[in-house]
Formats: C-alpha cells, sequence, structure tokens
C-alpha cells in the first residue's frame, strides 16, 4: 500500500517512449484511451453523463483516427446484447453507461461474466432515479457488485485514462477471462478537465495490452460451440465456483498489472491507497473524487495535532479484504464514506465491505461508523471531510459509536410545510368549451371534425403554462400546445424522459396545470396501460364515477420511441385507451444532439460526426408511424404545429377514438433550432419546406385506411430535398459536390416512402 498516484514530469521519457501532457476531462480520458486501444466494436447508447464518451470516440472516428466499430443501439439493454454477441465473436468489445441506463442493461452483466467474455464498460456514476437526478453519486456502480465484473476505481482524468487501458490487460489475463467495469465519478471527473500523461504512441499501449487472444469464437464455422447453454444442478453452481475463481485469480494478478504498467508509465497504482495512516488513531475509508477532498481534511486535522488517516480503494472488485485489514489494523476508529444508501441494511455497501473484512481480522478492533453523504450530486466539501474525521475522533476517543449510521449533508425539513398548488384545477367546463364537434360517417366510418378555429379556440385552457425553461424556437410546446387544444375535458399526462419533460418541472416547480406522471423512455407506456387499466377497474367497482372522463396522453421524444418502441408497441398491440405523442426533432436532444433512430441519412450528430471520413448518420431514418399503423390500431396520424387546423383536427379525432376504440398514435414534426443550427425565425420555413418536398408527408390513417392530407404535387408545391436541407448547419455538407450521393440516396428513399404512402392513400383498402 502507498500513498496516492506518483506524479510524473512532463513528457517524461519511460522505458517505453515520450509521454504527452494534455488537459483532458475523465471522459475525454476515456475516450482516447479506448482509440488508443482500437476496440473492434464499441456498441453504446446516450445517458448523461457518460455520453460524451462515445461522442469524442465517434468524432475521433470521422476524422480517421481510430478503426473502432461505433454500432448505434436501441436503448441501453440492447448496447449490452450488442456488446455481448461482439465479444462472443474473437474481438475487443467496449462500451459507456450510467445510472439507469446500466439498471436496463443489468440483466446482461451476469450473462458476460457468466460465460466469461471480456470487455471493459466504463460507469460514469450517476444517481438512479427516481426522482430523475442527472448528478454524480454511486448507486449505481453499487448495483454491480455482485455481477461478476471486477471493478475499478478512477478518482480523476488520470485514473480514467490508466485504468481504461489496464481494464484491458487485467480482464484478458487466462486464468480471469473477465468484463471489468470503471467507475469514474459523473460531473466530478467525467467533465472536469485535469491535466494528464498520455502515452504519444499508441503502439506502446499495444505492446502493453498484446493481442486480443479469443478462447472461443461464434463465427468460426470449422470449430463450432454452444454459447450460454440450459445448466441444471449441479453444473450451475459449478460454473459459478469457476466465476468465484476466476475473481481470486484476479486478485491475485492485479497489483502485479499495476507494477508492469508503473514500468512504462512511471505511475504507480496499487488494489488499495492509504494517506498518514502510519499513526492513525481515526481513519476515513471513502472511494474515488471525494479521496483528495478527504486528504485536504485530513491536512488539516493534522496540523491541529489529530492523528487522522485517509483510505481508498483503486480496486473494489475483488475486493482488497486483506489490504483493508491491513490498513485499518491499529486505527481505533474508522468512517465509511459511501455515496450511495444500502436501504434497510444500517449502511452503505462499502461500510459491510470494510466491516467483513476487519471482522476477519481476529487482532482487530476498529469501530466502524457508517455515513452516507453526497447523493444525487451534492458536494463534497474539505469541511464535510473534517466533519467525519471528528465524528471518528470521537468515536476512538470514546471507545464506543454513538451513532453508527446517518446522513451527511441533509436539509431537515418543516414538518408543519403544506406544498402550495403553484396553479388552480382546470374544470370541466373550462376545458369543455362548445367549439369542436366530432361525428362519424356512418358510410366511410371516418371521422368528421368541425369547428376548428383559431379565434374560438382561445377559449381552451392552457394545460401547460409560460414559465418552463425550453430554447428559444423550440417545437416540442406548439405541437403539444396546439394539439391540447383539439382535446376537450380532463387530461392526465405522462412525460418520457427529455427536453419536454426536463424543461417543465424543475422541482419544486412545475409548467403543468394537468396531473403529470414522468417515467423513464422504456417504461413509459407501460405505466401509462397500467393508469389506464386501474382508473377503468376502479370505476367498474364503483370507486370512482363511471361519467367521470379523462383522456391520457403520453408525450414522447429525443428519441423515446427508440430505448421506448417495445414497450410502445406492446401498448398498441393490447389497444389500451390512450394517446401517444411523439415530437419528432431526429435525435437525442436532451442529452447533446446524438443521433436517434429518426435521424436521417447523413445528418450530423455529435454521434454522427461529419470529418475526413465520417459523413453523418450512416442509415435512413426510422418511419415510427408506418410502425403503429402495423399494429392495426385505430388511429394513426403525422402533423405539425405549422399546419395547426390539420394537427388540431386530428387531435379530436385522436380523442375520439382514444375514448371509444383504443389506442391512437400521433408524430408531430418538431423544429430544434439549437441542435439543428438553424435560425430560430426559420422554423416554420423549416416545416413547410419538410412537407412540400414530401420529407414529412401529413396523413392519417383510421382504422387501416390511409388519407393523405396535404399533396404538395396537387398544389404545385413539391420542392426538391435541398429546399429543406439548406435551412440547417447539420446538413450544409450533405449539399457539397463530394457528398452528392449521399444526397441522390436521400432524395431516392424520400421519393419511394412518399410513392408508398401516395399508392396507400389512392387505395380503398389501404
Amino acid at each position: 500500500m502507498t500513498t496516492a498516484t506518483q506524479d510524473i514530469k512532463d513528457d517524461t521519457k519511460t522505458a517505453s517512449g515520450t509521454q504527452t501532457v494534455e488537459f483532458m476531462s475523465g471522459n475525454e480520458a476515456a475516450a482516447f484511451a479506448a482509440s488508443q486501444i482500437n476496440y473492434h466494436v464499441m456498441g453504446y447508447y446516450p445517458i448523461t453523463p457518460s455520453t460524451e464518451i462515445a461522442e469524442y470516440l465517434e468524432e475521433m472516428g470521422a476524422n480517421g483516427k481510430h478503426d473502432v466499430n461505433m454500432v448505434p443501439a436501441d436503448g441501453e439493454h440492447g448496447a449490452a446484447g450488442i456488446c455481448y454477441g461482439a465479444t462472443t465473436a474473437g474481438g475487443r468489445v467496449f462500451n459507456a453507461t450510467s445510472a439507469n441506463g446500466l439498471l436496463y442493461a443489468i440483466e446482461q452483466l451476469p450473462v458476460q461474466s457468466g460465460t466469461r467474455f471480456p470487455m471493459v464498460l466504463n460507469i460514469v456514476c450517476r444517481c438512479v432515479s427516481g426522482p430523475l437526478d442527472i448528478r454524480g453519486d454511486h448507486s449505481d456502480v453499487m448495483s454491480t457488485l455482485n455481477m461478476g465484473w471486477i471493478i475499478l476505481m478512477a478518482k480523476d482524468p488520470q485514473e480514467v485514462y490508466d485504468m481504461n487501458i489496464l481494464a484491458v490487460k487485467i480482464g484478458e489475463l487466462q486464468d480471469v477471462r473477465l468484463p471489468v467495469i470503471v467507475a469514474s465519478d459523473g460531473f466530478f471527473t467525467s467533465h472536469q478537465k485535469r491535466k494528464i500523461h498520455h502515452f504519444s504512441d499508441k503502439k506502446i499501449v499495444a505492446d502493453f495490452v498484446g493481442e486480443f487472444q479469443p478462447t472461443v469464437s461464434s463465427v468460426d464455422p470449422a470449430n463450432p460451440v454452444t454459447i450460454g447453454p440450459y445448466m441444471n444442478d449441479p453444473d450451475q453452481i459449478n460454473n459459478k465456483k469457476q466465476l468465484s475463481m476466476a475473481m481470486e485469480a484476479a486478485y491475485d494478478s492485479i497489483q502485479g498489472v499495476f507494477d508492469e504498467y508503473a514500468e512504462i508509465s512511471g505511475r504507480q497504482y496499487n488494489v488499495l491507497n492509504t494517506y498518514k495512516m502510519e499513526d492513525a488513531e481515526a481513519a476515513i475509508f471513502i472511494l474515488n473524487s471525494a479521496a483528495d477532498t478527504a486528504m485536504e481534511a485530513v491536512d488539516r486535522l493534522r496540523e491541529k495535532g489529530e492523528k487522522v488517516g485517509m483510505v481508498y480503494p483503486t480496486v473494489i472488485r475483488p475486493f482488497p479484504h486483506k489490504e483493508v485489514a491491513a490498513a485499518f489494523k491499529n486505527t481505533r476508529a474508522v468512517l465509511v464514506a459511501d455515496r450511495a444508501d444500502s436501504y434497510g441494511a444500517n449502511g452503505g455497501s462499502m461500510t459491510h465491505e470494510v466491516k467483513a473484512a476487519l471482522k476477519d481480522d481476529p487482532d482487530n478492533r476498529s469501530l466502524v461508523l457508517s455515513r452516507i453523504y453526497g447523493l444525487g450530486g451534492k458536494d463534497f466539501f474539505r469541511e464535510d471531510g473534517e466533519t467525519m474525521l471528528n465524528l471518528a475522533l470521537e468515536a476512538a476517543k470514546k471507545g464506543k459509536v454513538d451513532v453508527l449510521y446517518d446522513y451527511i449533508g441533509i436539509s431537515p425539513g418543516d414538518p408543519e410545510y403544506k406544498e402550495p398548488k403553484p396553479f388552480k384545477a382546470i374544470t370541466l367546463d373550462e376545458s369543455s368549451p362548445d367549439v369542436i364537434s366530432v361525428t362519424k360517417d356512418e358510410g366511410t366510418g371516418k371521422l368528421k371534425v368541425k369547428g376548428v378555429r383559431q379565434r374560438d379556440l382561445t377559449a381552451m385552457p392552457q394545460r401547460i403554462v409560460p414559465g418552463h425553461g425550453a430554447c428559444p424556437g423550440c417545437g416540442i410546446f406548439p405541437n403539444i400546445g396546439t394539439f391540447l387544444k383539439g382535446i376537450t375535458g380532463h387530461v392526465v399526462m405522462l412525460w418520457h424522459t427529455g427536453c419536454g419533460m426536463v424543461v417543465t418541472t424543475g422541482f419544486p416547480n412545475t409548467s403543468f396545470r394537468v396531473t403529470y406522471i414522468h417515467n423513464l423512455f422504456q417504461s413509459g407506456a407501460a405505466t401509462l396501460s397500467g393508469v389506464v387499466e386501474m382508473y377503468q377497474e376502479r370505476q367498474r367497482r364503483g370507486e370512482i364515477p363511471k361519467d367521470q372522463d379523462i383522456t391520457f396522453v403520453m408525450v414522447t421524444g429525443d428519441g423515446g420511441l427508440d430505448i421506448g418502441l417495445g414497450p410502445a408497441l406492446g401498448t398498441a398491440f393490447r389497444n389500451h385507451n390512450l394517446i401517444i405523442l411523439e415530437y419528432d426533432n431526429e435525435g437525442y436532444m436532451n442529452t447533446g444532439n446524438q443521433l436517434s433512430f429518426t435521424t436521417p441519412l447523413g445528418h450530423a450528430t455529435s454521434t454522427s460526426n461529419v470529418g475526413s471520413v465520417g459523413k453523418g448518420k450512416k442509415f435512413h431514418h426510422k418511419d415510427s408511424a408506418q410502425l403503429f399503423s402495423a399494429c392495426h390500431i385505430p388511429y394513426v396520424f403525422t402533423a405539425t404545429d405549422s399546419n395547426y387546423k390539420d394537427l388540431i383536427t386530428k387531435a379530436a379525432k385522436a380523442q375520439y377514438y382514444a375514448k371509444h376504440e383504443g389506442m391512437a398514435f400521433g408524430k408531430l414534426f418538431s423544429v430544434c433550432p439549437l441542435n439543428w443550427r438553424s435560425a430560430d425565425k426559420d422554423g416554420q420555413a423549416i416545416m413547410s419546406a419538410a412537407i412540400d418536398s414530401c420529407f414529412f408527408p401529413l396523413y392519417e390513417v383510421e382504422h387501416g385506411i390511409t388519407t393523405l392530407n396535404y399533396d404538395p404535387e396537387a398544389k404545385d408545391k413539391k420542392v426538391p430535398i435541398e429546399e429543406w436541407l439548406k435551412y440547417m448547419g447539420k446538413t450544409k455538407h450533405i449539399l457539397k459536390p463530394e457528398n452528392k450521393h449521399i444526397l441522390e440516396e436521400s432524395q431516392r428513399e424520400l421519393d419511394r416512402r412518399w410513392a408508398r404512402i401516395k399508392a396507400l392513400s389512392d387505395h380503398p383498402l389501404l
């Protein structure tokens, strides 16, 4: 055991060559290390704060700086599946995720370790919701302790770079063969720039990690293998014993790999690091980025004559139990600071790991205190470290612990406080002005809507009020607000995570005058299905008046119907009485403009960069309206607020079908000036050009019968796709002569889809 990582001088020449000094964030360091390792495949999905790793790596790839095959997934579960499949095919694999994204993928983690396929996963630690919080704590990585993965902890960007290289070497040891997590702290490490040393020549990295040596391959026809078979007793327990043995082998080998790396880097890592522990009577055990701050607290109390110290691990799986016991051999009291709670266990996970390690040493009599700190990204200051150390000192002097487990940094609430209602509830009369009428044509079975007049519709109350934090020119609220003009009566809304959700509900404020529910992308449609079913069941039982009427609306966007597509399709197949609206802004805008499946071919995003090699997104956009049409639900439509009468008419129809027949789905074209790199004033022009170029046709599907609502060809207004692309900075490269093939392919596919919609509209049965 030694102190923290040793510094080396700028441009230090080691036995293996020169290192360069740069300022990098933790995410940049992870991506840079991955580029030097030159993984075969990265399956990924954006989630804050880990998203930047894929962004940086994709940007480097677009400029020819590595050969990593970046595969965008439909969600974190899909990304984990891509990664697992890739590891079985005999190559190196990389991924990065955070928080609920990790939990969504977690089913795949024991599959990966249980079948012994190495890979590297960066967990950029973030609070697990709910409620939603995107800042850093350790509640996500703690969920992986029993997944069979080696877990390395990186407290700063330098360690992120080094641990990503070390992870490859460790995981691929022949008697280990396990996947490895590199965990760094969200925002504290991931986004803060620090000076780091990295190898100038990536060959040094390649030589250190060596050539990948697969034990089996799923793509070797001469040697067919069975991967992941069904196992009964005693085979399964034997498999898990082998996994345990692999973890023991890792425990025996990791320090040796650290020592080997020190020879080429000058940076010595250890499975456990101590700071001023030689004569410490009281100490703190803490993880990752808080370690440096805790050292400052130790220094301050040492200046006052107190014998205190600090310990932080670089590896928590396998847990360094022997090293922990040795570190605290002469310490009278230890405070274990956990940035995640293990609810109901009277202490966080690290507390119980440390207690177990000390209990296994019969000579150790150290008292152990547990304190939970820093949840939801709450800052950890030197004063907090001093508070913790003073608690440990108090216990050491008393010879007992007064409070074994508690939180540090909470703000006591007022038990007398009553939350004020921000808005007066909308009455049924207010939300039902006698303006719009909906009738059914008995001959065709289609609905007819009358009364869509802009002046009259001003009587409709605003269900989403001004005061939200959307960007200037954002298309979400004009679209959803206009849609709601066509909805009468009471409304309950569920919003997926996304820009629309984030900018309207920053606690303790809200922009909603109606009941609002939030759930994550992959769970929204299922959640609203449950709400609807419970509402109807309680009506059936007489607990809610049978004549009470509520329209249930789910709003998704920002890629929400990529990760949430499966549950949304399941909702459609069950045909619940609800409406799903997708605001299509062609990307994951709430996480920084990554590509989604709705991003069109060639469009530039932060994960489909334009460079010397990259030319934007590599495949065509998803047509979600047609996907839901194929589910044979009562009503599907496309619309946009630039054609407000059309949108309001379709809203009225959607409400009728949701009340009387089942599910309705609407796709709303929504501009995003910030990430499309377009002028705020051009929103209407962009929407009009998208419609007139037939990129976004306006149509509806009632009971399987398609009706084209606007035909630019018939009005002699059809324009080529260039007239739409020219407004946006994200597509300017497509209009350059060298990218003519992208433009031609985009026009070809657009024409094909337009011709298909016209043919469907012309056919009496389609």
